[in-house]
């Protein structure tokens, strides 16, 4: 066969062929919320971030799992590289041209990241004040945080999960209550008074942090979840858990008993919060500082009242 029409004929084959076969399928919303309902519900169950909230927020940005970015790096909710992100990563056109976005190796990381994303932001801390099945305030919260600039982002939400019914996967969290009762104060008790010696501070139940010990550890000797761990000590995602440190098994209270402490040398505001079991936010208010900043030695810390 003449070469040039050998050529002729196999391209002709092969663009016919590749017209005969589908384009990849795009999934279903349906599809998508019965492939992705379980992870949604695990991170539920691990950082307090509602599934319904979860659902709806990858449904609405990765539309239904089929964008580019959902596609070819498994992210689902849109979360760009930042500063400190170190892993791989994809360059989109979004708010600017060839924006960073993080690309994982499955989609469940993508789902990880998200609520840790959501647990380790301090202008998200307000929502996990919210009941799991208040997926409408955590809607509208997500919104007043800033996560979004679309100013229907809220109504969006809701709407999809009303229509989707995802608030049924909010049914599955076992989140403990914010104050621990007393019954169930007595089991925790109970079952880990062999090991474990819980005091009270301010009226806030507390353990001191011993060897061998991890958050995840404590989250699981007293049936918690990592976030709360987290919010209730102002700790961050990186921090190390050191042999004696306070853990507060409950929130911290807006001031303490006690009206004035006296700075040590090195004491942080943290530092001081952990003490006395008042919220670092608080504590920044009653003296006027800007949270970040830390005290010099010898300075008085009100804890009370307000410094005037």
């Amino acid at each position: 066969m003449n070469r040039t029409l050998f050529i002729s004929f196999f391209l002709i084959f092969s663009w016919g062929y590749s017209q005969a076969q589908p384009a990849e399928r795009r999934i279903t919303r349906e599809e998508y919320i019965e492939t992705y309902k379980n992870d949604a519900i695990k991170e539920m169950m691990k950082s307090g971030v509602p599934a319904s909230i979860t659902l709806a927020q990858g449904i609405l940005e990765s539309g239904d799992g089929n964008s580019p970015l959902a596609v070819y790096a498994k992210n689902h909710f849109g979360v760009k590289c930042h500063s400190g992100w170190k892993g791989k990563s994809m360059r989109l056109d979004d708010d600017e041209k060839d924006e960073c976005f993080r690309k994982y190796e499955t989609v469940y990381e993508s789902f990880s990241d998200h609520s840790d994303f959501l647990v380790t932001r301090s202008r998200y801390g307000f929502l996990f004040e919210l009941k799991i099945t208040d997926y409408k305030g955590w809607a509208k919260g997500l919104k007043k945080a800033g996560y979004a600039t679309n100013p229907k982002y809220a109504d969006l939400l809701i709407m999809l999960i009303e229509k989707n019914n995802l608030d049924q996967y909010d049914n599955y969290a076992k989140v403990p209550p914010r104050k621990l009762s007393k019954t169930r104060s007595s089991k925790v008790l109970a079952s880990s008074k062999s090991t474990r010696s819980i005091k009270l501070h301010n009226r806030i139940k507390y353990i001191r942090a011993k060897k061998g010990d991890t958050f995840y550890r404590i989250t699981q000797d007293f049936d918690m979840n990592l976030w709360q761990v987290f919010k209730y000590n102002d700790l961050n995602k990186s921090d190390v858990l050191k042999i004696g440190d306070i853990i507060y098994l409950q929130p911290k209270r807006n001031k303490a008993k006690e009206k004035i402490h006296i700075v040590t040398k090195g004491e942080t505001m943290r530092d001081i919060s952990q003490l006395y079991g008042v919220k670092l936010k608080k504590l920044y208010k009653k003296n006027n500082m800007f949270v970040g900043t830390q005290p010099n030695e010898g300075d008085q810390i009100y804890l009370k009242n307000k410094k005037q």
